[in-house]
């Protein structure tokens, strides 16, 4: 199994870290987070893994290397100029006819077999990997019905939505919708497939998951994992 790991990102939200060093790099316990991705994808077979990389990559390829440390082969592809979220595929050479997809700033105890798995039998060109996430909105929501009359007063809500975990499998079939060297982000991927009738699926996931994108989530990272660690498969 192929894997491609979108490591090229500038990592604003994490800024000052992310001025020293790339987001991917970024410490969780004692080893980057870049490294416990890698060695969950070698516990669930993968055998070869592509990184994306722009900013800062030499940095990247000192650290990691072309994966002897780990057992499994590492190669890179580089992007001169930002090519969005999806762009820098269609810079992969040698892609299987499946392949997984995924930001380098996930922490989760998903399967990764398992989703790839889904993805062949439900015979789609793209699988997204999907977790049911609550947000809470701090203030009082007003609902207004005609005019300037209130029909509701709801105090701080919380809401419930269906997000992508930033993990995904790919058919090969999809780069035909990738222009070469062209900035292009997931969602207008998503909505290209959709509107040419293409089958795109969400494959539902329940364990832990935590991007760690924002300042908020890597603290919250940094406090949990200790305690979830062992379920991380990361040797």
């Amino acid at each position: 199994m192929q894997a491609a790991i979108l490591a090229g990102g500038k990592g604003t939200r994490l800024s000052p870290f992310t001025k020293v060093f790339p987001k991917p790099l970024v410490p969780v316990g004692e080893k980057p987070i870049l490294d416990l991705i890698i060695r969950q994808l070698r516990h669930f077979g993968f055998q070869r893994i592509t990184l994306a990389v722009g900013y800062m990559a030499e940095m990247i390829q000192t650290y990691i290397r072309n994966g002897e440390q780990y057992g499994i082969e590492i190669d890179y592809s580089f992007e001169d100029e930002p090519l969005g979220t999806v762009g820098a595929l269609s810079q992969i050479m040698k892609l299987d006819e499946n392949f997984l997809v995924m930001n380098g700033d996930v922490i989760t105890s998903l399967n990764y077999r398992d989703i790839m798995d889904f993805h062949k039998e439900q015979n789609a060109i793209a699988t997204i990997g999907t977790y049911q996430k609550n947000f809470k909105i701090d203030l009082g929501i007003i609902q207004n019905g005609d005019g300037y009359s209130i029909t509701d007063y709801v105090e701080k809500p919380t809401y419930t939505f269906k997000v992508s975990m930033g993990v995904y499998v790919f058919n090969m079939d999809v780069l035909q919708y990738i222009e070469p060297k062209k900035y292009l982000d997931f969602p207008d991927l998503v909505k290209q497939l959709i509107v040419h009738g293409k089958k795109v699926v969400s494959y539902p996931f329940d364990g832990y998951w935590l991007d760690i994108g924002n300042h908020n989530d890597y603290e919250k990272a940094l406090e949990e994992f200790a305690a979830i660690k062992g379920r991380l498969h990361i040797g």
